[in-house]
């Protein structure tokens, strides 16, 4: 879909810092931490949560009483009289959010749109199904993480073995992964110079990490926890994770939890909005592809491409690219196929590096994206990503510094 109607004010997002899992927030509720995140920025930026006309909340596991949804974070966050969806769409709910915040903007249904997206994948709900035709009426039970890592009930596979198949049709080495993780991990430490600059761009810190009574401050956390420097040498050390296979635990992300969130709004409020009124950033596409069973990093390929076609550029036209990248595999395999070179994107670190919270991951890649053209002079700028399922969701936008 092409938009032409939907801005983000500059400065109109933030992230928290992304923790690996069973670490610092491992016990905070998800939706209640992203609304406490989301009342810090707004106090911060000076902006009345009333200005919302929309929520949309875009989580992927569930948490006690998210069947209140948008609704009810909204309310937490000081915006009692709005509402909205909820948006669960594997690995590409935040593109899915930003899409649809922006179709909201091209149909005149609404002018300002705030999209949260918040996931905890630690401590993760063990479900119980009840199934009265089981064996004496026993039900049938899942760890909503856990086993969903470990199998697509289409594919019958875990995640990893896509990452598998993919390297062997294609051609991916273990070398060429190592390559690809030991610099992401060297681009991600741009983000921290100069006393984490890059990330204070946009990133909520610190934050204060209560118990659960919400009485005991039990930890403070001023960056990203988890983050651990790759080196050639370790990677080389490391077995592939499956026999015979070339991913090995340093070339895959780790599960994280943390929010991100942003405004989605006209040209005129972004302006108003924007503490830089020399900054316009425009959301232009967006597009979703599928691959064939049990290939999920195909899938990236034909929705940049669809998407890139939607916005009427090429990728040779894109300034600056992002990308979900929950193997190496992901890049390698993209910049065969498009004609870039690793190098060139994913600058300031991903997810392969800081962790995948899985809802907001999507959502903190766009906003890196946005601050890398503002430092950059301006130009398009191309997020892409896959999801479970075999599918993938890729976002086109453009960044004018005037």
């Amino acid at each position: 879909m092409a938009y032409k109607k939907a801005f983000i004010p500059y400065g109109g997002y933030w992230s928290s810092p992304f923790c690996r899992w069973q670490g610092s927030f491992s016990h905070l509720h998800s939706m209640v931490f992203a609304a406490e995140i989301c009342t810090q920025a707004l106090t911060e930026k000076k902006l009345d949560p009333e200005i919302f006309d929309e929520i949309i909340l875009g989580m992927t596991v569930p948490q006690k009483s998210s069947f209140y949804g948008a609704p009810w974070l909204a309310a937490l966050m000081g915006s009692p009289g709005i509402t909205g969806p909820v948006i669960g769409q594997a690995c590409a709910t935040s593109a899915k959010c930003v899409s649809l915040a922006a179709a909201e903007l091209e149909l005149g249904n609404n002018e300002t749109v705030l999209v949260v997206t918040c996931d905890r994948t630690s401590n993760g709900p063990h479900i119980y199904y009840p199934n009265p035709m089981g064996i004496g009426g026993k039900g049938d039970a899942e760890d909503w993480v856990w086993d969903n890592f470990n199998r697509d009930p289409y594919a019958k596979i875990a995640m990893i073995q896509t990452a598998e198949n993919v390297a062997r049709e294609v051609g991916v080495t273990k070398e060429e992964q190592d390559e690809v993780a030991v610099m992401r991990s060297e681009q991600y430490q741009d983000a921290l110079k100069d006393n984490n600059a890059f990330l204070k761009k946009f990133m909520v810190q610190p934050v204060e990490v209560k118990d659960s009574s919400g009485r005991k401050v039990i930890a403070t956390v001023h960056g990203d926890e988890g983050v651990f420097r790759t080196t050639a040498e370790g990677l080389a050390k490391l077995r592939p994770a499956l026999k015979d296979g070339t991913v090995s635990f340093g070339t895959q992300t780790y599960p994280a939890d943390g929010n991100a969130s942003l405004i989605v709004t006209s040209r005129e409020k972004a302006q108003e909005l924007s503490p830089e009124k020399n900054i316009e950033i425009q959301l232009c596409s967006y597009a979703e592809a599928r691959t064939k069973k049990g290939f999920m990093a195909l899938s990236i390929v034909p929705a940049a491409r669809k998407a890139l076609s939607i916005a009427g550029i090429d990728v040779k036209d894109v300034a600056a690219i992002k990308t979900h990248t929950p193997f190496a595999v992901n890049d390698v395999y993209f910049c065969k196929e498009m004609g870039t070179r690793p190098q060139d994107m994913n600058n300031y670190g991903c997810s392969l590096v800081w962790g995948h919270p899985q809802g907001p991951t999507g959502t903190r890649l766009i906003i890196e994206l946005i601050e890398e053209l503002v430092l950059l002079g301006g130009g398009y700028g191309l997020f892409d990503g896959c999801a479970a399922g075999d599918t993938s969701a890729a976002v086109v936008l453009k960044v004018d510094v005037k």
